[in-house]
């Protein structure tokens, strides 16, 4: 079935085009999210009518997403769990429960805005990619522990392992230069 792309949608193509995609898609997510309209000699010439006001439109809510993003940039989001002793928890963290914690935080999100390729299942810090719009999207990063006191000295270990390799990084970039200066010389 061909529709009309009325917005940017990942994966299939951007605002105006034409694509064909399998019927049950159209009817049952293109269509009534009014992400599209059916490819028809009247559809079209409504959507070349329209085309600038929906484009405007698309870039008001572009902005207005970019701005959340700059202020979710950095977000890290704290999940308490139960877990096992080898660190599986006693079920999983869903794309609901991270659009929640986000809530939490302070930023109104729906749970369909959540891209969680599987849920997470075991301790540790994880980076969640969130939708704001088509075009516009953020990495979240959700720590999932025992307890606070256990999210806190893992993040520790983390900025101490960063730092470490920071320096190792830079050591290295030291001693590269003065290798440099030699070959140069000696041309």
């Amino acid at each position: 079935m061909e529709v009309i792309l009325l917005e940017r949608i990942e994966k299939l193509g951007q605002m105006g085009d034409v694509v064909n995609v399998k019927p049950g898609f159209a009817r049952n997510f293109l269509l009534p999210q009014k992400k599209a309209l059916r490819a028809s000699k009247d559809n079209l010439a409504f959507f070349e009518k329209q085309r600038v006001q929906l484009e405007a439109l698309n870039l008001k809510r572009r902005d207005e997403a970019q701005a959340v993003a700059d202020k979710m940039a950095g977000l890290s989001v704290l999940m308490v769990r139960q877990a096992g002793e080898s660190g599986m928890l006693y079920g999983s963290v869903s794309g609901k429960d991270v659009a929640d914690a986000v809530k939490a935080a302070g930023f109104t999100i729906e749970r369909r805005m959540v891209n969680l390729d599987q849920p997470i299942k075991t301790l540790g810090s994880y980076g969640v990619r969130i939708s704001l719009h088509p075009e516009v999207s953020v990495v979240v990063t959700i720590n999932v522990a025992r307890s606070a006191e256990e999210a806190e000295r893992a993040a520790a270990a983390a900025a101490a392992a960063a730092a470490a390799e920071a320096e190792e990084a830079e050591a290295e970039a030291e001693a590269e230069a003065p290798a440099e200066e030699e070959v140069a010389a000696e041309a």
